[in-house]
């Protein structure tokens, strides 16, 4: 087959052009020619659409039906082994999709997907693509995961294949000839087209690999997982249109110099979103946190400036050690410094405490960390915000055993938060006795079969009242 010839198109106005221009010579952009390879002569992925019929010839066969004459096949989910990721999933793998996974430069996403084919492999076959190690290296790595995985015989070692290689031709005809059930692509950005004059990792590279891959993959039936790279701002690699064209796309995030693990899915066609697995970076791989509650809560005690808070990340509650220090400040304007909270929001709740507390609190430094270095996005955690910046202003220690929940509105009222039963079912499992919540909740009876006393508040003032046992705004 002849090398087709590429050429550059334009993404603004769709000009086209056999030479690369930093400028669009039709509309005049920058930076918007995109390099594609010639559909004319890619008979390798692309099929030619069929001709018109002539007059009197028998049409041509509909392919569209009416979607209530659609059958339906049953999902069936493959288990990776980690019953967390399953859980970011939605229940395991379907069969033909696309799962993209991202992360920081040894994060482990390597070692969680070759653990994860490790276990598929006892189930079905799998073949772990490597682009960017040897094969060498990738099974001094698969030896070092398990205790006597390597042996000879064992199942693991005869549903796995292993193929290190970067050529895009040639990973597709070994995937089409061993049609495995899972296959692993690390990574994406490693891939070359050989009818693609762009270096691996561009983003005519980048999109067209994927989109070959995810061809095969839905006409096999190939559960197909992509590592992806990030930038140097944490975003993933490449052109937008790689998330769009996958079905999930997970994040593996965590601190380097800190042992655990968080994966999130930020996009999911086959289950929820923003769920969160907890992992455990050890000496032989990556472990599950099976209650990652006490990872986020602080073991010395109640002390001045901590609030404990439920978090939900998906369906999953998590408690969490809020802590605030407020200082008198240095400067002509206070520091605000906040870790793991986005700093416009703490900007909001001081502001609204000093506006009906008043707290004056802009002439005192403040600074907010969560507890394990967790990210905390959702509005839930206002009012554990609030009370540990006023507790930590009167140098005051919360009551032991209580938690808070509730969005703060900048009118100083309490407002609701979605899934407030099963962040008390949380708290009672872990033996917390109260819990305050926004007034009119109406989970009394539930609070009370869970042996929780609960302290309901429609305003910042009395929502403080209770999360302290004090007047906030008493000198």
């Amino acid at each position: 087959m002849g090398r087709s010839t590429p050429f550059y198109a334009c993404q603004s106005c769709g000009a086209q052009s056999r030479q690369f221009f930093g400028r669009c010579p039709g509309c005049g952009s920058w930076n918007s020619l995109v390099e594609q390879s010639n559909p004319a002569a890619d008979g390798r992925r692309r099929r030619a659409a069929p001709a018109p019929p002539a007059d009197g010839a028998t049409p041509l066969p509909r392919r569209f039906e009416p979607i209530q004459a659609v059958g339906e096949r049953p999902l069936r989910r493959l288990a990776t082994g980690f019953p967390e990721l399953d859980r970011v999933l939605g229940g395991g793998l379907v069969p033909g999709s696309l799962v993209l996974v991202g992360g920081d430069p040894g994060i482990g996403k390597s070692t969680l997907l070759l653990q994860s084919a490790r276990a598929l492999a006892e189930a079905c076959s799998v073949l772990y693509v490597s682009a960017e190690e040897s094969a060498q290296q990738v099974k001094l790595r698969w030896r070092r995961l398990g205790p006597e995985a390597g042996a000879e015989g064992t199942g693991d070692q005869a549903g796995l294949q292993l193929l290190a290689e970067t050529d895009l031709e040639l990973v597709l005809q070994e995937l089409e000839a061993l049609r495995p059930a899972v296959a692993i692509i690390d990574s994406i950005q490693a891939l070359h087209d050989a009818e693609l004059s762009s270096a691996p990792g561009s983003v005519s590279q980048v999109r067209d690999c994927a989109a070959a891959l995810q061809r095969l993959a839905k006409r096999q039936d190939t559960a197909l997982l992509l590592v992806g790279h990030v930038t140097k701002e944490g975003m993933l690699a490449g052109p937008k249109v790689l998330e769009h064209l996958v079905d999930a796309v997970l994040t593996f995030e965590g601190d380097r110099f800190a042992s655990h693990r968080l994966l999130r899915a930020v996009k999911n066609r086959f289950g929820a979103t923003h769920e969160l697995g907890v992992f455990e970076m050890r000496d032989r791989g990556l472990a599950e946190v099976t209650n990652p509650s006490e990872l986020f809560l602080g073991g010395d005690g109640p002390c001045a400036g901590t609030a404990t808070i439920v978090a939900c990340e998906g369906t999953r509650p998590l408690l969490v050690d809020l802590q605030a220090l407020v200082s008198t400040t240095s400067y002509a304007s206070p520091r605000r410094t906040a870790t793991g909270i986005g700093i416009n929001r703490l900007h909001q709740i001081l502001a609204v405490l000093e506006k009906h507390l008043g707290l004056p609190l802009s002439r005192f430094d403040c600074y907010l960390a969560v507890a394990g270095g967790l990210d905390v996005e959702e509005p839930a955690a206002d009012l554990g915000v609030a009370a540990a910046v006023v507790a930590s202003y009167r140098d005051l220690t919360l009551p032991a055993g209580t938690v808070r929940g509730g969005g703060l509105g900048v009118g100083g009222q309490i407002r609701s938060v979605g899934q407030l039963e099963l962040r008390l079912q949380e708290a009672a499992r872990l033996g917390f006795t109260r819990a305050v919540v926004p007034r009119g909740s109406g989970l009394a009876p539930v609070a009370a079969a869970l042996g929780l006393e609960l302290l309901e508040a429609g305003g910042v003032a009395e929502a403080l009242v209770a999360a302290l046992g004090a007047d906030p705004a008493a000198d």
